[in-house]
């Protein structure tokens, strides 16, 4: 590879190997606290939103707006605002360093919040749900990589499922949140609402300051020229480690992994990186996304929507149906994240999507055949989410450790922005028509296109699946700037040695 003045030296470091032997410790709870929180945030606001949709719309809510349009423009607009985030932050990210962007997003999540909260008329409630959008999407991005970066090979899998599916601890949250809000002997209509982002943006502050003790990827620090401040990062971790287990830890195994460090990697190599060395990878990608983004969205924005025109369910009570919903998502990232890690990727990411699009065909004939009322619904809801929330989950998992180090956050902001735009926006939109249809054969049809999304992604991991599990991140994907193989295991099972932005791989 040719010098440049954007490299700044040539070092050989076993930091990834260092923190991938680490046994599990106080400290990685310390980074799921102040990291996996920012999914809690995003659960709790869609959830609000959905939640108390029908209260906003309601006269008096000093808003005027319709319910169609908080399930459809505002909806695809918070989603909207999620990808541009997404793609702003994500390169930023990998820019910049990781932590100055995970505070940076929370700071304007925060403030969307807030701005939702004293909203007054459509057009300013539409701005500051996109606003509040662009703070959650790149956090997606920043907050991904981070975790992936830290956390050790062994556990990498069943703390990403399980983070990403803390999402539905902030919908349970939300939920039950609603229900005090909206409860109109305590809160006026006017009011009830505006408290609920108000406490959000609360929770939100706290995990501030609890993120200020993350400290930034070693990774990325030595691969940008500052390997003394990786040093001392992962010097700490161990120390701490070793006092916690009162046992020296083992010596890191394989050969240390070179890297040309460079200030920064230039976009077209990244974009070329994706396209052209891991074609196989980037529709594995966009088929997960696309499949769980066109999924989650339609039936999130509109549930209590459903509830209300099929089964005329109390506006009041639609809460406590999403937090059943959001309790059967979050018990089934919980509980079958393990597998990611034991059973493998391929296995359990396919499992979960073509299960969880075959048991959606099966809610719909029931629905379309009115063989269900609003309880029996929720709960085939439940367990369909049961199983396509770990394979949701599992779809940033994939692109976060599929693709080599230096693009990793772009490419999760690249993936859940294309993914998301297409699914998220377009998803709300055509399901709130349909539901408002007030037809179960429209209802049916809009199920089963959510459906058939989930089959095409686990079709897609069958095919074009990587067994990540239990790898270091430089064996699936070496770094764009390693000069030689990593490791015996890397050089004949992860990707062979090339020069900076050369086509090799799948």
């Amino acid at each position: 590879m040719q010098a440049s003045a954007n490299e700044t030296g040539t070092i050989r470091t076993k930091i990834p190997a260092r923190l991938d032997r680490l046994p599990w410790s106080r400290w990685h709870w310390l980074i799921i606290i102040g990291l996996g929180t920012a999914w809690i945030l995003d659960g709790l606001e869609v959830n609000v939103v959905g939640a108390i949709s029908g209260r906003i719309s309601e006269p008096g809510a000093g808003v005027g707006i319709s319910q169609a349009d908080i399930s459809g423009w505002a909806a695809s607009l918070y989603i909207a605002g999620a990808c541009v985030g997404a793609l702003v932050f994500g390169e930023l990210t990998d820019r910049f360093g990781r932590k100055k962007l995970f505070m940076l997003t929370l700071g304007i999540y925060l403030g969307g919040v807030l701005l939702t909260s004293v909203s007054f008329f459509p057009g300013w409630f539409f701005i500051v749900r996109f606003i509040t959008g662009m703070g959650i999407g790149g956090e997606y991005a920043a907050i991904n990589s981070a975790i992936d970066e830290l956390i050790p090979k062994n556990h990498r899998g069943r703390v990403d499922v399980s983070i990403n599916g803390s999402y539905w601890l902030g919908g349970i949250g939300g939920s039950l949140l609603a229900v005090l809000m909206l409860n109109t002997n305590i809160f006026p209509t006017n009011l009830g609402w505006r408290l609920s982002f108000v406490l959000g943006a609360i929770i939100g502050l706290a995990v501030l300051l609890v993120r200020r003790n993350v400290p930034e990827s070693p990774r990325w620090l030595f691969i940008h020229g500052r390997e003394q401040e990786a040093e001392k990062i992962v010097s700490g971790i161990e120390e701490e480690v070793e006092r916690e287990t009162g046992e020296a830890l083992p010596e890191p195994e394989g050969e240390p992994l070179e890297v040309h460090q460079r200030r920064a990697i230039p976009l077209h190599t990244i974009i070329h990186t994706v396209v052209k060395r891991y074609p196989r990878r980037t529709v594995l990608g966009l088929s997960l996304f696309i499949g769980q983004a066109f999924l989650y969205n339609s039936i999130l924005f509109g549930f209590a929507n459903l509830l209300t025109l099929y089964f005329h369910t109390d506006s009041g009570n639609a809460p406590y149906y999403i937090a059943v919903f959001a309790a059967g998502n979050f018990a089934g990232a919980l509980l079958l994240s393990p597998l990611f890690d034991i059973v493998g990727r391929k296995p359990m990411i396919a499992g979960t999507y073509l299960l969880s699009g075959a048991l959606l065909i099966v809610t719909g004939l029931l629905f379309k055949e009115h063989q269900l009322d609003d309880i029996s619904f929720t709960a085939c809801i439940g367990v369909v989410f049961f199983f396509a929330s770990a394979g949701a989950s599992a779809a940033y998992l994939t692109v976060s450790e599929v693709f080599p180090m230096e693009t990793r956050a772009l490419c999760i902001a690249v993936f859940y922005a294309v993914g998301t735009g297409i699914g998220g926006v377009i998803g709300p939109q055509v399901f709130s028509r349909m539901i408002n249809t007030e037809s179960y054969e429209q209802v049916f049809l809009a199920l089963g296109l959510g459906a058939v999304m989930m089959i095409i992604g686990g079709i897609a991991e069958l095919i074009f699946g990587i067994n990540a599990e239990r790898r270091s991140l430089e064996d699936i994907a070496r770094p764009l700037t390693a000069a030689g193989p990593i490791s015996a295991k890397a050089s004949t099972s992860g990707t062979p040695a090339a020069p900076l932005g050369a086509a090799s791989g799948p």
